[in-house]
């Protein structure tokens, strides 16, 4: 059984030579909502000059209405906020369902890689066909941890940890639903939760140290996390890299249950 330490070798062994294409992906993953990034945010604001009302798209205020408190100005703050409000509905739903193609793709991208198979920029967004499913798997696996995370915080943590394959499941098998997919990340999960924990927590150096660099340290440890995750995902599922250079597919086991 491997440790941390072997899935994070492994990752920097396929990492070397294809860092650049490897950046790539990683950023645009990340601006497109692949891996963990906010959608847009609705701000307002109240003080002794007036008010105002803005629509910020990463990090971004791309619409902003404001003015003095009067009848006139605040029909038209109003009128403003509505506007921001509907039209930030309109694009997190449609951030939403890329940010779950994309990070479907992502996962593909980066199996490719420790696969030793040629990481393509285009797999990113190879699996608009399953739109459906991806965004439900999303919803689905927030909609879960949400609610046992109302038990308490640790049921939160163990449930995000069991339903963390789910993005590489579908990548590797897209005619499964969001619910059999899910099921099934965690069937492959249940003992393997502390494992990928231990792994999370062992960049935590890594991310100390990118918070002295403003950040710019990210560029490099995204793929870096995210190819050891991959291993992870070979390693906990049974498709480990055989000496023949193929891999032996198991048909996906699941149970009816998701919890």
């Amino acid at each position: 059984m491997k440790n941390s330490s072997d899935f994070k070798r492994l990752a920097r062994e396929r990492l070397s030579g294809r860092w650049v294409i490897a950046l790539l992906a990683g950023v645009v993953a990340s601006i497109l909502g692949g891996i963990g990034s906010s959608g847009p945010e609705i701000t307002f604001e109240l003080n002794e000059y007036g008010a105002n009302a803005n629509l910020v798209i990463g990090n971004q205020t791309v619409y902003s209405t404001s003015g003095g408190i009067n009848s006139e100005l605040m029909a038209f703050l109003v009128g403003g906020a509505i506007v921001i409000v509907l039209a930030a509905l309109a694009f997190a739903i449609l951030y939403f369902v890329l940010g779950s193609v994309v990070g479907v793709g992502y996962a593909k991208f980066n199996l490719d890689l420790i696969d030793l198979k040629q990481p393509e920029f285009g797999t990113l967004f190879d699996y608009f066909s399953q739109w459906k499913t991806t965004a439900i798997a999303s919803l689905l696996q927030s909609i879960y941890v949400v609610l046992w995370s109302l038990l308490f915080i640790i049921p939160g943590i163990m449930a995000s940890y069991s339903y963390a394959m789910t993005q590489y499941i579908i990548a590797e098998h897209p005619e499964l639903t969001a619910g059999e997919a899910i099921s099934l990340s965690k069937e492959i999960m249940r003992g393997n939760r502390f494992r990928l924990f231990c792994l999370d927590f062992s960049f935590i150096g890594w991310h100390i140290l990118c918070a002295f660099t403003m950040g710019i340290g990210n560029l490099w440890l995204i793929p870096y996390i995210q190819a050891s995750k991959a291993a992870f995902y070979r390693e906990v599922s049974g498709t480990e890299y055989s000496h023949g250079g193929e891999y032996e597919y198991e048909e996906p086991v699941y149970e009816g249950e998701i919890f």
